[in-house]
C-alpha cells in the first residue's frame, strides 16, 4: 500500500497559497479517481481517501503538525517509509521546478520537520518549487500568499506532471528512473 501525503493548511483562505501546493496535487489525484472510499478515523487528523492500494492524505493538523497525522495512518496500515510519498512546496527551487529525493534534511520546512520527527526522514519527497522572496524576513508572508493567475495556469501542467510521476513511482521504478524522466528544471 502507498501513502501519498499532500502538505498544506486547511481552510479556504489557504487553498491557493504557495504552501498548499501539496494539497493541490492531492486534490487533483482524488478528483481523477474512478472509485474511492472516504476513511473517517478521528485519530488520523486528516482527510483520507482510499483507492485500490493507495491512501491519499491531506492532514488537518495544519502544516506544522503534519507528522502526527502521517504517523497515525502509517502505523494503522503498517506502511513502510519506502511507500510513503510526500508532496510539498520548496522555497529553494524556482517556481515550476519539480524534483525527487529520498531522505535529507527539512531545510526549515515545518511540515517536513514534523514528518521527520514522527516517521523518520527516509520517505520519498516530491519537491515543487515555489520560488522565494527577495528578503528572508518575507518568507512567512510569501509561502502564505496566493499564486498569481499566470502561476496557477502553469501549475495545472505541473500538477498533471506530478501525478504521472506518482504513478511511475507506484509502478516500482527506481528513484534514478523517476529523476531522469520527471525532473523539471
Amino acid at each position: 500500500m502507498f501513502l501519498i501525503v499532500g502538505l498544506g493548511n486547511i481552510g479556504e483562505k489557504y487553498s491557493l497559497t504557495r504552501h498548499n501546493v501539496g494539497f493541490m496535487v492531492a486534490d487533483a489525484a482524488i478528483k481523477n479517481l474512478t472509485s474511492s472510499t472516504n476513511i473517517n478515523k478521528s485519530n488520523f487528523n486528516a482527510t483520507v481517501i482510499k483507492s485500490d492500494e493507495t491512501l491519499f492524505v491531506k492532514p488537518t493538523t495544519f502544516m506544522n503538525n503534519s507528522g502526527i497525522s502521517a504517523r497515525a495512518i502509517k502505523d494503522y496500515y503498517k506502511i513502510e517509509n519506502k511507500n510513503i510519498i510526500v508532496i510539498h512546496d520548496d522555497l529553494d527551487l524556482p517556481f515550476g521546478t519539480v524534483k525527487f529525493k529520498i531522505g535529507g534534511g527539512h531545510g526549515g520546512h515545518n511540515g517536513l520537520r514534523s514528518l521527520d520527527a514522527n516517521i523518520g526522514n527516509d520517505y520519498i519527497r516530491i519537491r515543487i518549487g515555489i520560488g522565494k522572496p527577495q528578503n528572508k524576513e518575507e518568507v512567512v508572508n510569501f509561502v502564505l500568499s496566493n499564486f498569481s493567475k499566470e502561476e496557477l495556469n502553469k501549475l495545472e501542467d505541473i500538477i498533471s506532471h506530478t501525478l504521472e510521476a506518482i504513478e511511475f513511482i507506484k509502478n516500482g521504478n527506481s528513484m534514478n528512473e523517476v529523476k531522469s524522466k520527471f525532473t523539471l528544471k
